[in-house]
């Protein structure tokens, strides 16, 4: 493998001090001797690294000529250690590099493993590189004087010399920057929006973020930020730069005043870094409340995706939630999104102050029925974050959050007044099994519905905690430790002819269909209820 430049080259003095003395550091007196010459750092420009071509090299050549006009030199080093001199007829300025490479390497000869080391060290240096094969050496060999009838191509660089971040974000297109994260990602789903860091002083560092589409919420969050120093690459995914509650997003950054030659813990507590994180989340929050204050409507459709991510940071970090507050959105049953804000102003007359949302759409069918009926937004709640989310906006708004089996609220209540049948409510305590079971008697709107089981928010939530937490077996589905309370609707006829004519038949199956509509049966429950209605089949026989 030969790697080949045509820079300032050396004479033999110069390749006897930088090259043959292994123990030394010729950086300072590089940057002495050049500084001025070179725009940017150190980084890029100088090989202190030479000595990791015997990694895979049982013998290095060393082909080079100063531009100052010295005769040429060519060196050539044995990985044990012993090198010679002799005169080369080297022509022009420059230095070529040949690497013997031994034979337990010889897979770093593959035209697609040196393909892939470039694009991933070399995409985006500042100077052009260009790359040949052996077989694309033969073949420009052969017609380098047209015998083919073909003339020559030009060579073109296999890196980008002037890459997307580099640019001003106004001279950049909507296309340029998803075909710049296909480049760099590999990734065939398409980014859900940018953001274009051009920063200068006091932090002077560029770069661009994407929010990538997350498929569920399980889904793997892991990102990828690369960084670069001067368009140099440097790290795959410098975590320390970006705040832990961020590390989904997948991009590039640039910054040139980075210090490299120190430890991560380092980098954790660097006053630039920490300027820099800073600065990031800034971006983000900015460009999130841009999108929701002058693109509603692409925002709204882009809130399904980025709502995992955006509950999250607010739950991390207090300051990045004040920032974002006034952009979050709840999505209602019917799938349109609202605000806080919007949401509790429209709530005024009928519930004020309390947002009523539902876990599970499906499960809870007949609760959201009496909901839709009585005209009461529910917004979808469904995601493990969500409990613990709601909580930060209880605290910070001074509001309740209560799922749509918690409570009977006044919406749904009727003009009449409820109607007691304390003998019915031991009968439920019988039939329930728990003979501490709570009894309420509630006159509903809807007179279809002859029980509903309500379970304590506070507890609920404490229960939900403890599943989360692995404290409470994770397969018992049913509600283990949640205060329950069954509400009797002393409107409905099935439940007036019941207190007329009790049964404990009829109550444990009015009892079992309550806690179906609340929650799944257990599986002592689901064979206890199927035995019951076998046998009432029977009766009718």
């Amino acid at each position: 493998i030969t790697v080949s430049d045509n820079g300032i080259g050396m004479t033999v003095d110069e390749v006897k001090k930088y090259i043959c003395q292994i123990a030394l550091s010729g950086a300072l007196d590089f940057i002495e001797k050049y500084e001025g010459e070179q725009n940017g750092g150190i980084i890029g420009h100088f090989g202190l690294g030479f000595y990791s071509a015997f990694m895979v090299s049982d013998t290095v050549d060393v082909i080079t000529k100063s531009f100052t006009g010295a005769p040429a030199v060519k060196w050539v080093c044995e990985d044990a250690g012993s090198y010679e001199f002799m005169a080369s007829d080297k022509e022009t300025r420059g230095t070529d590099i040949v690497m013997h490479i031994n034979a337990d390497n010889e897979e770093y000869l593959s035209d697609f493993k040196i393909k892939g080391i470039l694009d991933k060290y070399c995409a985006f240096m500042p100077v052009e590189i260009y790359y040949e094969s052996a077989e694309e050496e033969k073949k420009a060999e052969e017609n380098k004087d047209g015998k083919d009838g073909k003339e020559p191509e030009s060579p073109k660089p296999i890196n980008d010399v002037s890459p997307l971040w580099q640019k001003n974000p106004s001279d950049c297109t909507e296309e340029e920057y998803k075909e710049f994260y296909r480049r760099v990602f590999n990734d065939y789903k398409e980014p859900l929006f940018h953001i274009h860091i051009n920063a200068d002083y006091p932090l002077n560092f560029k770069g661009i973020l994407y929010f990538p589409k997350l498929n569920h919420e399980f889904d793997n969050m892991e990102g990828q930020v690369k960084l670069y120093y001067n368009q140099v690459f440097v790290a795959d995914n410098i975590k320390e730069v970006i705040p832990d509650y961020m590390l989904m997003l997948k991009g590039v950054l640039d910054c040139p005043e980075m210090p490299l030659n120190v430890s991560r813990s380092y980098l954790q507590n660097n006053g630039y870094v920490s300027k820099i994180t800073a600065h990031i989340v800034k971006k983000v929050t900015d460009k999130l409340n841009a999108l929701m204050n002058t693109e509603r409507e692409t925002y709204e459709k882009l809130w399904t995706d980025i709502k995992l991510f955006t509950e999250y940071a607010c739950l991390r970090d207090r300051k990045f939630y004040d920032r974002v507050k006034g952009a979050i959105l709840l999505e209602k049953t019917d799938k349109s999104k609202v605000t806080v804000d919007e949401y509790l102003e429209k709530a005024k007359e009928k519930h004020e102050n309390t947002v009523y949302y539902t876990s599970d759409a499906v499960s809870q069918a007949q609760y959201l029925a009496m909901f839709d009926n009585a005209g009461i937004d529910v917004v979808v709640l469904d995601k493990v974050i969500d409990t613990q989310f709601m909580t930060l906006l209880e605290q910070d708004k001074g509001i309740k959050f209560a799922r749509i089996d918690a409570e009977v609220a006044d919406a749904v209540k009727g003009a009449d007044e409820a109607t007691e049948y304390p003998e019915l409510a031991e009968l439920f305590k019988k039939v329930s099994g728990n003979d501490k079971l709570k009894v309420k008697f509630e006159s509903l709107k809807d007179n279809g519905v002859p029980a509903l089981l309500n379970v304590s928010e506070e507890s609920r939530r404490f229960d939900d905690m403890m599943r989360m937490y692995s404290m409470v077996d994770g397969r018992n589905t049913a509600t283990s430790m949640a205060e329950e309370t069954l509400i009797l609707n002393s409107s409905s006829t099935l439940i007036r002819k019941l207190a007329e004519k009790p049964s404990e038949n009829i109550a444990k199956q009015i009892y079992t269909l309550t806690l179906l509509s609340q929650r799944k049966l257990t599986a002592e429950e689901l064979k206890s209820f199927l035995q019951s209605n076998f046998g009432m089949l029977e009766e009718l026989l």
